[in-house]
């Protein structure tokens, strides 16, 4: 069996479960994204949220990053997840050349781990 990864993906966590030779495995990433801030007055506000965004878009690419360091290798990638996220990491597959490993692409809500394990496990072992 060659590598098989299916993730579970919004902005602040990805749940990514892999199936190979070697057996199954299960990895949890968390992003460093910040709560919002409230601002205190309107001269602030603008320059407060040009660091904020540039604090989100930093945090933001170190977690793809990280994301796509172990899923860079797999032969198969299930994507799914409630937001943009899954999005924004297909398309960074695409710009790394490797969006045809993509067998799935799916908008799905909140999932435990043991939901997500099960269906990656329905994906490729059915």
């Amino acid at each position: 069996m060659r590598r098989k990864v299916g993730l579970w993906i919004d902005h602040k966590k990805v749940v990514i479960f892999s199936l190979s030779d070697e057996g199954a495995e299960i990895k949890r990433i968390s992003s460093e994204l910040e709560k919002d801030v409230r601002f205190s007055g309107e001269e602030q506000k603008e320059s407060v949220e040009n660091d904020k965004d540039k604090r989100l878009t930093g945090n933001l690419n170190m977690y793809y990053d990280e994301v796509l360091s172990y899923i860079r290798n797999a032969d198969s990638i299930l994507i799914f997840g409630p937001g943009e996220a899954k999005v924004e990491l297909k398309k960074r597959l695409e710009k790394m050349e490797l969006h045809k490993r993509i067998v799935g692409f799916e908008t799905v809500d909140k999932m435990t781990d043991n939901q997500i394990v099960a269906k990656v496990r329905q994906r490729f072992i059915s």
